[in-house]
């Protein structure tokens, strides 16, 4: 049986006592934690959720995602993550797409989900880490988790691409567990013992694997942090005495600037660090390792490749600016535009196959053939090359895509909801260039003939509409929009002024 909840029954088996997981002042064993996920299982099933059933996850950096989440999957279920910041509209969009036909929702944004599970005829729960618990005190434990094969989805994702509507990647359990497995014994070497810090999220790929995945099956401590701060973070290294923190560059950035504020031994107790996400910069990383004494070690990876694909593995030389070396049982390559492999130095387009390879695009057979060809070899859109050693460099992100502080912003998805506005003729979303979090979002807007607007005015009106970390701060007006030959627009193309028009 390959039911990834397997690994907490059997980490609860045999390190009962051990902490599992803490915020703050809680903490929950891992018997306690297994406990409680067959609890939650048991909810499910008395809500008439079985087997193959979506249900939305739409909770923070707490111990109550934990126990959803491997609840979720002990009844067979499919687990639907989503950010805890999105409007109605998205949330709404996630359980329709999926078919959801309940959600797990926190109290601080319950508006939000009541009005998107009103709209998709979701059931909801609204709870934090008290109303979860209280919730299912009361219910008897599932027995054992469902039986499920390598290939049955665990989880759908959702990325989006040049299509702007974002696509449910479908992660297997075979392949999460096999990414968790290989992360903790080759890559960055978590065993049981170790302090994991939790302070990506657990919607997000990287620390779902990375994070909580591999804690629960090497039985190391997983301590979250809700909301990210530099100074929290170290406060948390030091109380807890962390040996294993994953972050995005922002977040090496962020800690380093109030460095100087803490005592060396503060941070004595970390061993290793790995960064994901977006490109981590040189200085950053020759910095960070000098301030903090551990080793940052930068990998590769997308939603869909669940997430890992190629490491700076710890046992082999480190190139600075590499994502590193295909991990154990993956394969990848760089090609041109007709599929061909390029020589070593040369860019093209990578390539990824192996067991991390996502099952494909929910309910979107033809998105799924044009990313993974029948040799299983999955087109990732990021432009890179491999040097004669066979370490590879990312040249350039996908072309459209912007990285906000780790996040992923698409800019179809924020162009479609400027173009609702009424005054709105043609849009187009850009990254710009920000000191501290990679990039910020820009639009260059052209108004419809005698309409009339101003940039605070669009601002406001996708603030509104798209969670806070995706509407552009910065919005200017260009009589029109520079265009190819086929009326396409050309965001390449597009100048982007010193000091955009809005700021938000």
């Amino acid at each position: 049986m390959t039911n990834l909840s397997m690994n907490l029954v059997a980490t609860a088996r045999d390190h009962g006592d051990s902490v599992a997981l803490r915020c703050d002042a809680l903490s929950l064993t891992f018997a306690e934690f297994d406990s409680a996920a067959a609890r939650v299982a048991t909810l499910l099933d008395r809500q008439g959720i079985g087997p193959g059933d979506r249900v939305g996850i739409m909770l923070g950096n707490t111990p109550a995602f934990a126990l959803a989440f491997y609840g979720i999957l002990r009844r067979g279920a499919i687990a639907v993550p989503m950010n805890p910041l999105l409007k109605a509209r998205e949330i709404e969009f996630y359980l329709t797409n999926t078919g959801a036909t309940a959600l797990f929702a926190t109290p601080l944004f319950a508006d939000e989900a009541r009005a998107a599970a009103a709209a998709a005829d979701s059931h909801l729960w609204l709870v934090d880490d008290a109303g979860l618990t209280e919730l299912v005190a009361d219910l008897p434990e599932q027995s054992s988790p469902v039986e499920c094969d390598d290939a049955d989805t665990a989880v759908i994702l959702h990325t989006s691409g040049t299509t702007g509507k974002p696509k449910g990647a479908e992660l297997t359990h075979g392949g999460l567990a096999r990414n968790a497995e290989v992360t903790a014994r080759t890559l960055i070497g978590i065993e049981f013992g170790d302090v994991v810090m939790g302070c990506l999220p657990l919607f997000h790929v990287f620390g779902l694997t990375c994070g909580m995945n591999t804690s629960v099956l090497v039985g190391a401590t997983l301590t979250l942090i809700p909301r990210f701060d530099p100074r929290t973070a170290v406060q948390v290294i030091e109380r807890d005495q962390v040996t294993v923190f994953l972050g995005v560059p922002t977040m090496y950035a962020a800690m380093l600037g109030v460095a100087q504020e803490f005592e060396p031994s503060a941070t004595a107790s970390l061993r290793t660090c790995a960064s994901g996400g977006a490109s981590l910069p040189v200085q950053v990383l020759g910095d960070f390792e000098k301030a903090f004494g551990c080793m940052i070690l930068e990998g590769y990876g997308l939603s869909e490749t669940s997430p890992v694909a190629s490491f700076n593995h710890p046992d082999r030389e480190r190139k600075a600016g590499s994502i590193g070396t295909p991990i154990e049982g993956v394969r990848m390559r760089v090609v041109d535009s007709e599929g061909n492999e390029v020589t070593a130095g040369e860019p093209g387009e990578i390539q990824i196959a192996g067991h991390n390879i996502m099952k494909g695009y929910w309910n979107l057979p033809d998105a799924t053939a044009a990313a993974i060809d029948s040799d299983g070899w999955f087109s990732s859109g990021d432009i890179g090359r491999v040097d004669e050693d066979g370490y590879f460099f990312i040249v350039d992100r996908k072309k459209d895509l912007i990285i906000r502080g780790g996040y992923n912003v698409y800019p179809r998805e924020i162009e479609e909801v400027l173009y609702e506005h009424p005054a709105v003729a043609e849009v187009a979303v850009v990254g710009i260039p920000h000191e501290s979090l990679g990039e910020e979002i820009g639009a260059a807007v052209a108004l419809k003939r005698d309409a009339a607007t101003d940039p605070a005015e669009l601002v406001e009106f996708v603030k509104e509409r798209v969670a806070a970390y995706k509407y552009p701060r910065h919005i200017w007006f260009l009589p029109e929009l520079p265009k190819g030959a086929t009326g396409k627009i050309l965001r390449r193309e597009i100048d982007v002024p010193a000091v955009g028009g809005a700021r938000g």
